[in-house]
């Protein structure tokens, strides 16, 4: 028997968008996982965006969360790095 997933889509903006070169990713985590550890996940794939992590603010299915958001099945989570632009 295999442990229990969930399935989240994870939009990328700014400097996660150009690492990853798409505009969303889906992932399949482990049941009970956090927005954090998606954000940890993706810092391990891309070393370089270490830089944004304490300045990232995570939103899940267009609300606003703590790091510490348990995630489920479906769920929509962005990453927001701080943008420049005019």
């Amino acid at each position: 028997m295999s442990d229990p997933t969930v399935t989240v889509t994870i939009k990328l903006f700014a400097a996660y968008q150009e690492a990853y070169g798409m505009p969303e990713l889906v992932l399949a985590l482990p049941q009970g996982a956090t927005v954090a550890e998606v954000c940890d996940r993706l810092l391990q794939e891309h070393p370089e965006l270490d830089q944004w992590r304490s300045l990232t603010r995570f939103g899940v299915n267009y609300q606003f969360v703590a790091p510490d958001w348990v995630l489920q099945d479906g769920d929509e989570v962005v990453l927001i790095p701080p943008v420049s632009g005019g």
